[in-house]
């Protein structure tokens, strides 16, 4: 009886001891691969650090609506372009923050220099219209305006700007009907054309925003 009772606290005894040496060999492991991330910069992935890391922080700022630290913006996008101009679309990025800060001059020059990269970057033609306006140039605005909502309609899929549910509930769509309209009344309605436009700019934020959040679900169910 001794001698099973005996066999049983060693049997215990052996797989406690297992356990505890499997636990630390489990952080060992980790606080490894913790030192190794932190001392080599490569390990971590684009988004995260350099150039990609500012894109995607100051992305992450400007969809944020009237909540966005424009200053903040602008100075990671301005590094960003300095490395390398041609990174996405980090110049429409910072032609748009110029321009929401009422620097329209930067816009105007920023969102030429974005366009002259990537002429069909509709976003873009949308920045650099409102700025061309805003600095007196009402026709070519105008133009670009209406160029930059035919191509923003002929991009605007379900899968638009890499997300696979985009405007679910029509929010974009619905503002972009409005912009064509009024941009079609001419520059009479000038002030109309610019307040429509920035909306739509601000409906696309807004609605990548939650794309970004992962919130269609809750937004599913609030709408019932």
């Amino acid at each position: 009886m001794v001698r099973k009772f005996l066999t049983f606290i060693t049997i215990k005894n052996t797989a406690a001891t297992t356990r505890i040496k499997l636990h630390l060999t489990l952080v060992g492991w980790l606080l490894f691969c913790l030192s190794s991330l932190a001392m080599t910069g490569c390990s971590r992935p684009d988004w995260f650090v350099g150039a990609g890391g500012k894109y995607n922080e100051a992305n992450m700022e400007l969809i944020r609506g009237p909540r966005a630290n424009l200053d903040k913006a602008i100075v990671s996008l301005q590094a960003v372009v300095q490395e390398d101009p041609t990174y996405r679309d980090s110049l429409t990025l910072l032609g748009k923050a110029y321009y929401r800060k009422a620097l329209y001059y930067d816009a105007y020059s920023i969102s030429q220099r974005a366009l002259a990269i990537n002429k069909d970057d509709e976003i873009a033609w949308l920045v650099y219209g409102l700025a061309q306006i805003r600095v007196g140039d009402g026709a070519k605005g105008l133009e670009s305006i209406k160029g930059g909502l035919t191509l923003l309609a002929r991009a605007m899929k379900e899968d638009y700007r890499g997300y696979t549910l985009w405007d679910p509930r029509g929010t974009v769509r619905t503002q972009l009907n409005r912009s064509a309209f009024q941009a079609l009344k001419g520059l009479e309605e000038r002030e109309n054309i610019l307040a429509s436009t920035e909306q739509l700019l601000m409906k696309i934020d807004e609605e990548e925003w939650f794309q970004r959040q992962g919130k269609n679900v809750d937004r599913a169910l609030s709408d019932g």
